[in-house]
């Protein structure tokens, strides 16, 4: 199905206005994308890990969802949506349910990476027809900027701060992404919002549309935690691809496909600079940890240009 950028604006927001997300926080522009990838005649169950998205969209009586929403610990979401996905089977051979459900997790880099991913391991292993969706913002950003298993070597967070003895976090990334594919899953998924958020709409849809389980995930920029300008936002993602820090690609049924390529790899400083998390990284003696993350980003981007050849 060709992406129509009129059609499916015009499509009712199941992530309405309200929420309380900091002004330029990607996490409220991936879920409103994803779900936007919906179909208006399906209905969906959001499960959703405590974090940022979960403390300032739902904050009883008020909600800013409009479909059934389960409000979980940072350690179970993906357990929850298995189980009410296994609960809706089990009613709809009794017949007790005609309509159409999809299940989607929301979970950030802290209640994906570390903290609920036994869950969410668990979940795709036992194969239940859901998607999970992780807005990827590098921290854990509701609790106070502390370093999670997403943020990358050298930022500077609360857990990890730069001094005289320390030049932010020590480890590089943890690579999510392809841990979800050696689960051997039929849809596996990078992608953030660009200008025209195509990318991202088409792998929302495939990935909900994909019978079995799937796994998106979704760079998100925060300006608190990563230090940009608010009206940044954009730009910061676009950086990031362009960069190749975070190249965006799908797996489909363990064949890999490169779906965007730049036309002229920028240098990684070019994402960095415009980050307070990474000012060290350009003060007199900082070279060395640029040429580092720059070899890094080579190396990792060339091992996917291989899979995809």
């Amino acid at each position: 199905m060709a992406y129509n950028l009129k059609k499916e604006m015009s499509k009712p927001e199941r992530f309405v206005g309200g929420h309380r997300l900091c002004a330029g926080c990607g996490a409220g522009v991936a879920v409103r994308a994803v779900l936007r990838a919906l179909e208006p005649e399906d209905k969906a169950v959001i499960t959703n890990a405590t974090g940022c998205l979960e403390v300032s969209s739902f904050l009883y009586p008020y909600t800013a969802w409009t479909d059934s929403y389960i409000h979980n610990a940072f350690e179970n979401a993906a357990a929850t949506c298995g189980g009410v996905e296994a609960a809706y089977n089990a009613l709809r051979r009794r017949g007790k349910v005609q309509d159409q459900f999809k299940f989607i997790t929301f979970g950030g880099d802290g209640g994906t990476y570390d903290i609920g991913f036994q869950s969410l391991s668990g979940a795709m292993e036992r194969g239940h027809d859901m998607v999970y969706v992780c807005y990827d913002n590098e921290a854990y950003m509701n609790t106070g900027i502390q370093r999670s298993g997403a943020t990358p070597r050298f930022a500077d967070a609360t857990t990890t701060p730069v001094g005289r003895v320390s030049n932010g976090k020590r480890q590089n990334k943890k690579d999510l992404t392809e841990i979800m594919v050696a689960h051997g899953i039929p849809y596996v998924a990078q992608s953030t919002f660009l200008t025209s958020m195509k990318d991202l709409h088409e792998k929302a849809h495939r990935a909900i549309y994909t019978e079995g389980p799937a796994f998106l995930n979704v760079l998100s920029p925060c300006p608190r935690g990563w230090r940009y300008a608010a009206e940044d936002l954009a730009e910061i993602t676009r950086l990031a691809v362009e960069t190749c820090v975070w190249p965006l690609f799908e797996v489909i049924e363990g064949e890999y496909r490169l779906t965007y390529e730049p036309r002229k790899k920028l240098p990684v400083e070019e994402f960095m600079r415009p980050q307070g998390r990474f000012r060290h990284c350009f003060a007199p003696g900082g070279e060395w940890m640029i040429e580092e993350a720059q070899a890094w980003v080579d190396q990792k981007w060339e091992k996917l240009l291989a899979r995809c050849r």
